[in-house]
């Protein structure tokens, strides 16, 4: 990107922020919405000075840009903006344009997982014995009776039961995306393996219980929370895969300057993914285990598929560049 168009991309941010610093060091007073996304500003400031740093911009760009820093920075650490307004636009602008700053890598993660249950599934659909190379004979036993028409209970669950799975979901899932998150650094592997494992997993149970009749049980089941939940498995596994990337190409970093750097970038990613997976816990154990008319599952679950990727493609984006 020349300088000429990296300054017309992200000049909008720096008078919004110069507008909000000026009211803060006390020349009038700084509009709510400024206020508001303060934080996510300065954080984007920082990555645009070091990428001007970087690519070599002209020295006075990359000053003027220090000493914007500088200003946020003093009145980051002297102000501090009420913490529900500053959750609500994290959750408004910042997750959402920390997902798609980092779009390549979630895409790589996602197509891992999804190529490797599309794989799994035309396999284990051509010779089904095929299934126990992926899932145990014990884990096999287990999806049948949890779906399987003819051996799954069927009774209703009381609320105690309801929030004891509650907590189980959480810990389960948050699990799965920490460790994925953390295979990262093994050079990326561990992420890329743990999206591999997670598809070939579920691509192997959605075929095997198609093969014996229990697929809408299944489908209907995991459609409304699978959203969240498998949304936030797919960003934990691009976070990861990011994490791998900075120690084998640092660029004209250290490894362990680049390393922090990307991990500085990821940390906005995993707080909503963890937000993501709360979420899906409590839909799995207070939705997705009713008793429900299939149009009904499946169209919530449509639903929640909708408006999640809505949320993640648009929120944010018309205030200002990212």
């Amino acid at each position: 990107m020349r300088q000429s168009q990296f300054e017309y991309r992200y000049r909008p941010l720096w008078e919004r922020l110069e507008v909000t610093l000026k009211g803060l060091e006390g020349m009038g007073r700084p509009p709510a919405d400024n206020l508001a996304s303060f934080a996510a500003d300065y954080q984007s400031l920082c990555h645009q000075l070091a990428l001007a740093r970087e690519r070599g911009y002209s020295l006075t760009l990359q000053n003027d840009l220090n000493d914007l820093m500088l200003r946020a920075h003093r009145q980051l650490y002297r102000h501090r903006a009420p913490l529900l307004p500053r959750l609500a636009a994290f959750f408004a602008r910042g997750f959402p344009q920390a997902v798609r700053r980092q779009w390549r890598w979630h895409l790589v993660s996602t197509l891992a997982f999804v190529l490797s249950a599309l794989l799994v599934w035309g396999l284990i659909q051509h010779d089904p014995e095929l299934v126990h190379t992926v899932v145990g004979p014990d884990q096999v036993a287990d999806l049948e009776e949890m779906y399987h028409p003819d051996l799954r209970d069927t009774g209703d669950r009381d609320r105690a039961d309801d929030v004891m799975m509650f907590g189980y979901y959480i810990y389960n899932n948050i699990g799965i995306a920490f460790r994925t998150f953390a295979g990262g650094l093994l050079l990326g592997v561990g992420a890329l393996l743990a999206m591999l494992f997670n598809g070939s997993f579920f691509g192997a149970a959605a075929a095997h219980l198609s093969l014996v009749g229990a697929s809408q049980p299944f489908f209907t089941f995991v459609i409304a929370h699978g959203a969240p939940e498998l949304t936030a498995i797919m960003l934990a596994g691009g976070c990861g895969l990011r994490l791998g990337w900075s120690v084998l190409a640092p660029g004209s970093w250290s490894r362990v300057d680049a390393l922090r750097r990307a991990a500085g970038e990821c940390l906005p990613v995993m707080y909503g993914v963890f937000v993501l997976l709360v979420i899906a816990a409590f839909i799995e154990a207070f939705w997705s285990s009713r008793e429900l008319a299939p149009q009904i599952k499946y169209s919530v679950g449509a639903a929640c598929w909708g408006l999640l990727m809505l949320y993640l493609f648009l929120a944010g984006r018309r205030h200002g560049p990212e």
